[in-house]
């Protein structure tokens, strides 16, 4: 029987779910929230409580493995709970997925980056990352791949309920881009993946169009037919430090290996059509 174990069962390792559970995969998915348990039963996930016992008998059933926890306070949490367990069935196992994300390049003033680019981090959130990397890669014969990702959209995490709602802001920093994924072409990367597994390989997970951040509040609107917001230059932004921060950075992202190595044709290539089809399931 194939198993995953999803360490960290969100957004991104959900969409996996939903490719997997029907090709008769179990799925083990951890929480810490028991309120949640019951919500993983009805997507057919089978709850892991996050303790030592729990996670470390779901590891001992599993052959694929993906973790999607962010590090917290210079430290990786699932390591923490569980990685000498991890490290003792590191030669058992068939896949090891590690989200990452494209901050470990840190800024380019927007140019193009790669797998092969150096990490040179420039926020704590990123520095964290490579250091989760480095530690998840040391781990003796585990069979890892690292999928460094854009920023992540979909159904229920795109812009219209801000644009809807007035809250929205065209923030405009000259120069400023970012790359940009659809959780479903997360998915569909992860899943090939698994299909063609190749220890040691990293991937950008990102859609062929990086763009201003304004271009795409100004799409949503356009797509929900009101009135496009307003430019705000960033220096008089209403930002939380965590938002202000994401923009320390501006980068393009290649994606030709997920191509070229994985056989991907992405869903959404672009976010003017992955705008399209996350107001067409929020419609529904």
């Amino acid at each position: 029987m194939t198993t995953l174990l999803s360490l960290g069962h969100g957004y991104s390792a959900r969409a996996l779910a939903r490719r997997l559970l029907p090709l008769g995969w179990t799925v083990l998915g951890t929480t810490r929230d028991p309120a949640k348990a019951q919500a993983l039963r009805d997507e057919g996930v089978v709850p892991v409580p996050w303790s030592r016992d729990e996670v470390g008998a779901a590891l001992a059933r599993a052959n694929h493995v993906l973790t999607s926890v962010s590090p917290q306070n210079g430290t990786d949490p699932a390591l923490d709970l569980v990685g000498d367990l991890i490290a003792e069935r590191a030669t058992t196992l068939d896949w090891v997925g590690y989200l990452s994300t494209t901050g470990v390049y840190g800024d380019h003033d927007g140019g193009w980056v790669d797998e092969d680019t150096a990490l040179t981090p420039s926020t704590a959130r990123g520095k964290a990352r490579v250091a989760a990397e480095s530690q998840w890669a040391a781990i003796p014969g585990l069979p890892l791949h690292i999928f460094r990702l854009a920023g992540i959209y979909g159904p229920g995490r795109g812009p219209f309920q801000k644009v809807m709602e007035g809250r929205a802001q065209r923030i405009f920093k000259p120069g400023q881009v970012f790359s940009r994924t659809h959780v479903d072409d997360i998915a569909q990367v992860l899943h090939a993946s698994i299909d063609r597994p190749d220890p040691g390989a990293i991937y950008n997970v990102c859609d062929d169009d990086p763009a201003p951040p304004q271009d795409v509040i100004a799409e949503a609107a356009r797509l929900l037919g009101l009135p496009v917001p307003p430019e705000v230059p960033f220096d008089e932004a209403d930002l939380s430090p965590m938002a202000r921060s994401f923009y320390a950075e501006s980068k393009r992202v290649r994606n030709d290996r997920i191509k070229r190595d994985l056989g991907v044709t992405l869903l959404y290539p672009d976010y003017r059509s992955g705008l399209r089809a996350v107001l067409a399931e929020e419609r529904a």
